[in-house]
């Protein structure tokens, strides 16, 4: 009898995330406010910007973009993984595909992808910035560090998938010798 109260209380506990995924959904608000501050920046002052920095200002947006789709992903998922599904998006048309489909593995590795999107457009960001600004200094470490962070990603990614890879494998020659006896 114990035992059974402790896990209903266990299992209950899963509702504390809801108010970080509702935050997630705040911070997704802030960065909806923040891109349209920089694309009404942008808007009025394209014809005084240089091409590289327009092109700069334009990675900012999707840099923005980008940290949102990571947010969503976060929030869709974790909350179906971990908390209770979303019975609206049932039978919705415009629901993603990938919704209720990815597990926390698929999850890391929408994840790992996303970061080394946000990771590339800043290193790209950096380089245009140097190229139309040859004048201005530049901080050779600052950039060598986001190589590597970039490269740590990547290289992350690339083991994620590695072991969900040999995981997956381990899984299937589980089954298919199940299915043989």
């Amino acid at each position: 009898m114990i035992s059974h109260q402790i896990e209903r209380f266990i299992f209950w506990s899963r509702w504390l995330l809801s108010p970080l995924y509702l935050g997630l959904v705040a911070v997704m608000g802030v960065l909806v406010v923040k891109f349209c501050v920089e694309l009404y920046d942008l808007a009025f002052k394209v014809t005084q910007l240089e091409a590289q920095d327009f092109v700069v200002k334009l990675l900012g947006l999707l840099d923005l973009v980008l940290l949102s789709n990571l947010i969503l992903i976060v929030l869709f998922a974790g909350y179906e993984n971990f908390v209770s599904k979303i019975g609206v998006a049932e039978g919705n048309v415009d629901r993603p595909a990938w919704m209720g489909h990815v597990d926390f593995s698929g999850l890391k590795i929408k994840l790992i992808g996303s970061l080394v999107a946000i990771s590339v457009i800043e290193l790209l960001k950096d380089f245009v910035e140097i190229a139309a600004h040859p004048e201005i200094p530049v901080h050779w470490e600052s950039i060598f560090w986001q190589l590597m962070i970039h490269l740590t990603f990547v290289i992350s990614g690339v083991l994620f998938a590695v072991m969900d890879w040999i995981a997956d494998s381990r899984v299937h020659k589980t089954q298919t010798a199940r299915s043989h006896k």
